[in-house]
């Protein structure tokens, strides 16, 4: 029993923020990204990009080339 508290709190501990970079929700968003072929800006995207979502938490934006 005392094993599935251990593995809980582990998989819990992945999800929390760390200060800089962020946990494996934030590391699953940029692979998300990645795949629908867009890149992660820190403030906004330009004027030549649009937004198609979001990267670690909602601080970065996940942006890409208009169509």
């Amino acid at each position: 029993m005392r094993i599935h508290y251990l593995l809980f709190f582990l998989f819990f501990l992945f999800l929390l923020p760390i200060p800089g970079e962020s946990g494996l929700l934030s590391r699953i968003s940029s692979l998300i990204c990645k795949v629908r072929k867009g890149k992660c800006r820190t403030i906004a995207c330009t004027s030549k990009e649009e937004k198609i979502g979001t990267c670690s938490l909602g601080r970065r934006k996940c942006c890409r080339k208009k169509k």
